[in-house]
């Protein structure tokens, strides 16, 4: 279902990839048992981050590990921007709906970046690369976006799905309709694929709160 580009192997030999499929897995508005896991993730993450500030989240291993690749572009990682609106100003986590609110959940628990997609959207194989500055395609807000050199991003036989720096696409979306979904992890150097592996079985936990009877298609990391 996924492979790494030979470019990637050779530009990022020591970053990885993981991808997570599931089916039977009906995308709701919400679900009563997930907003109570909504709720006590808060609590989880107030008290062990409560009292850091910016900086010392920053420094934490994994926020390190992203910072390291986004400083390069002039960006902030966003997972921690969002665990920050959490922790420090008392927001709570934003639930569009059952599935993306699972990925949302898995990303705060461990800092690792994930994308979703509807699975029936994908044109296989997937494979992962490295862009080289020329590639474009349509970000979930509907602009048109051209990587920068350098970001990993993955595409299908169609187009871009996700890039690190710009995030998901707006044609393999996860939409109300969704039953089959993708989420694919990227881990940049620091990260490891031990790591990612455990973000996606984090996830999948998350994801059967909702759907009980969601089903693994695949989980695997590169």
């Amino acid at each position: 279902m996924i492979e790494l580009s030979t470019h990637w192997r050779e530009v990022l030999p020591e970053a990885c990839i993981g991808l997570l499929a599931v089916k039977n897995a009906p995308n709701q508005n919400d679900h009563p048992n997930l907003k109570i896991a909504r709720r006590n993730l808060e609590n989880e993450l107030k008290s062990k981050y409560g009292g850091m500030d910016r900086k010392s989240l920053r420094e934490t291993p994994v926020f390190a590990a992203y910072d390291a690749f986004y400083r390069p572009f002039k960006k902030s990682y966003h997972v921690q921007l969002q665990l920050e609106s959490i922790v420090l100003k008392g927001k709570s986590i934003f639930s569009p709906s059952a599935l993306v609110a699972s990925m949302f959940m898995a990303e705060l628990e461990t800092g690792l970046l994930t994308a979703a997609h509807d699975l029936t959207a994908l044109v296989l194989p997937l494979v992962a690369d490295v862009a080289v500055g020329n590639e474009t395609y349509q970000r979930l807000d509907g602009s048109d976006q051209t990587l920068k050199e350098g970001d990993m991003y993955i595409r299908d036989q169609e187009g871009i799905l996700s890039s690190v720096i710009y995030g998901p696409d707006k044609r393999t979306q996860i939409l109300p309709d969704t039953n089959q979904a993708v989420f694919t992890t990227y881990g940049p150097l620091g990260i490891s694929k031990a790591q990612v592996k455990e973000q996606l079985e984090i996830l999948e936990s998350y994801l059967k709160i909702g759907s009980p009877d969601a089903e693994r298609s695949l989980l695997v990391v590169l």
